[in-house]
């Protein structure tokens, strides 16, 4: 498994909300790139950055500093919030985004869907956040009635091969995650998958290695790397087996 160090952009900031809560920010960089080069020096090998302000307009609003990220780290740089329309796509991919990653429009949108994942394929990933059980939406702040497990199921069958399960109700939160439910997305994600929410310490990172997933690919975390609860090194050793 591979350990994907989140920057979350907002109004310029690498900031982190809790339980993605608008109101509830904490800015930890003033220059987000300035966030992505102090991972990858940590030894990070991926990134994973979100447009908070995007994913609240519904368009990007963070592709310069994408670009920079990309430019200032040489590392492969997965990329989401706002991008609702395949011109949207698009231009994330033309920024560098080595993936970009949808949400609420690909569950809403089945023509846009379609689109993306027949043009641009395995660089397609559909991220799935889930609020007690149901998929939230429009950045977190709608919760719908669609299970997640028959989302997944939904995805999977339009060609979805790639994904990310995020816990809204734990993100941000260090409480770790809820191993049940990560089992249960486990066994009905059909391809692979990436783990957030709430990770915040070591033994996290253990726990979800031992669910001995083969489809779970890696586990994103932010607050606890920020927070100084481990290092990069750290954190890849124990998704490793190796520390």
């Amino acid at each position: 498994m591979i350990l994907y160090p989140a920057i979350d952009i907002r109004g310029g900031k690498a900031v982190r909300l809790t339980h993605g809560d608008f109101d509830a920010e904490t800015v930890y960089h003033d220059d987000p790139l300035e966030a992505a080069r102090s991972w990858v020096e940590a030894g990070a090998r991926f990134l994973h950055v979100v447009d908070l302000d995007g994913a609240r307009a519904g368009e990007p609003a963070a592709l310069d500093h994408l670009g920079r990220i990309v430019a200032g780290t040489g590392v492969p740089v997965q990329y989401g919030g706002g991008l609702r329309t395949v011109g949207a796509v698009r231009d994330a991919l033309r920024a560098g985004a080595e993936r970009v990653i949808v949400g609420t429009a690909a569950l809403r949108d089945v023509d846009f869907l379609d689109e993306i994942v027949a043009t641009h394929g395995p660089r397609v990933v559909v991220s799935v956040d889930v609020r007690g059980g149901r998929i939230a939406t429009s950045g977190w702040t709608e919760v719908s009635e669609l299970p997640a497990a028959d989302a997944f199921v939904h995805l999977g069958a339009r060609g979805v091969a790639s994904f990310v399960y995020t816990d809204a109700d734990r993100d941000g939160a260090l409480g770790g995650p809820s191993l049940d439910d990560v089992r249960a997305v486990a066994g009905a994600v059909r391809g692979r998958f990436l783990y957030a929410g709430g990770i915040g310490s070591l033994d996290d990172l253990r726990a979800l290695r031992g669910l001995r997933a083969v489809n779970l690919a890696g586990v994103i975390a932010g607050k606890a790397l920020y927070e100084r609860r481990f290092t990069i090194a750290e954190a890849q050793a124990a998704l490793d087996g190796s520390g």
